[in-house]
């Protein structure tokens, strides 16, 4: 079976490309390479020792898209492609809403005129909104807060509309928030162009020294560490989601809804711990006031049917973090968590207290502490070494918190 994705040049396009055609799949590649290199999908070749087809084209484009399609029997279609920045939504919102909505209603009227009635939808859970509650399941409300994720709550609702009036069609819609990670080759990843979006490669540009620090927004969310939490989900297994529900579209499933998650929350500290790098001393964090979006505690997803789908969930917080997706590897170990958060929660106190009072050299023996707490106090256990936070930082978080 032959299936088109789109976007699939893209970071979650060319990992599920790797994974449909390690599993027999033959694959058409439609991208306009946008924020995108061809150089993944020749990658993607090497890695798997398999051909694809690369059509450089965009979804605005009819007469491009039907010829792409009128150049061989397509099975059906993994719809990534689009606009995909919160932030950049928010400024330009009539380009997210072009793009998005109109690119994929040429898709759709394509797919009608040629009779290819089997598409999985790349959704997100920005479309949940702020949740009342958590772990969030997908009978929950919706509700969006930014142009992004009403496109993506738009798209879900055309193709909602698409199936009442012909069931013939076979659409799943799929929800998730953090993919992170890379192929275990390395050689494909997320690296995005400009300035990274999403926390993990921009944690990996600060590493190499190509950005000056990360900056954590909001410090005193009800986490164990203040800072946001997120459902992480490693990119492989995210492509596995999504090829998953493919037989069940050729089966006949009709419209079918899942969210796709770990279940297990990590925030944004940790992350940026969990991604080693032996020249430490080139990395800097910096506190800011306030929150951006991307970086809300939005909470945990809770898989539907997650045996059905993805299986045995594969990607670790470690494992996500352990390839920065630009042709380098680094070792991936696992790590184990406990219960415990009574002496982390004082540490965390004392620290703020001290931050905020301007005593900097307390603030970072307290620092020190935290990162040496071992595993029966509630920290990580050391299988791996953390990623110091230096001391630097502080003096830029006293003078926001005075001011």
């Amino acid at each position: 079976m032959k299936i088109l994705v789109t976007g699939g040049a893209g970071y979650i396009g060319s990992h599920t490309c790797v994974e449909l055609l390690n599993q027999g799949y033959d694959v058409a590649v439609l991208d306009n390479l946008s924020n995108s290199s061809d150089q993944s999908l020749v990658r993607v070749q090497e890695i798997t020792g398999r051909s694809l087809e690369f059509h450089r084209a965009d979804l605005l484009d009819n007469n491009a898209v039907e010829k792409i399609f009128s150049s061989g029997k397509i099975d059906g279609v993994i719809h990534f492609a689009g606009l995909k920045a919160v932030g950049e939504s928010i400024e330009i919102p009539l380009k997210y809403f072009h793009n998005n909505i109109t690119g994929t209603l040429n898709l759709l009227e394509t797919m009608t005129k040629f009779n290819v009635r089997n598409i999985v939808f790349s959704s997100s859970a920005t479309v949940y909104g702020n949740p009342a509650s958590l772990p969030i399941s997908e009978d929950f409300p919706l509700y969006v807060t930014n142009p992004y994720g009403r496109t993506k709550l738009m798209i879900e609702q055309i193709l909602q509309d698409l199936y009442i009036s012909d069931n013939s069609w076979n659409i799943a819609l799929l929800r998730y928030f953090n993919p992170v990670g890379a192929h275990e080759s390395g050689k494909i990843g997320e690296d995005p162009s400009g300035i990274p979006n999403n926390l993990v490669p921009y944690i990996a540009r600060v590493a190499m020294g190509q950005l000056p620090h990360v900056n954590v927004f909001g410090n005193d969310y009800d986490t164990a560490d203040g800072t946001g939490v997120r459902d992480f989900i490693h990119v492989t297994d995210l492509a596995a989601g999504h090829i998953k529900t493919l037989p069940k579209l050729f089966s006949g499933s009709g419209i079918v809804i899942y969210n796709l998650g770990t279940g297990t929350g990590y925030s944004v500290l940790e992350m940026i711990r969990s991604l080693k790098k032996p020249a430490a001393d080139i990395f800097h964090t910096k506190l800011c006031r306030g929150a951006l979006a991307i970086l809300l505690h939005a909470g945990l997803i809770l898989q539907k049917r997650k045996r059905s789908l993805a299986g045995r969930l594969s990607g670790p917080l470690t494992t996500c973090a352990g390839t920065h997706g630009t042709g380098r590897r680094t070792t991936r170990k696992d790590i184990t968590r406990t219960t415990r958060k009574d002496k982390m929660e004082d540490y965390i106190i004392s620290l703020k207290k001290a931050v905020k009072t301007g005593k900097l050299s307390q603030a970072e023996t307290l620092l020190d502490q935290t990162m040496s707490l071992p595993e029966e106090t509630g920290r990580q256990s050391s299988r791996f070494l953390p990623l110091p936070l230096i001391k630097q930082p502080f003096a830029c978080c006293h003078t926001l918190l005075q001011g």
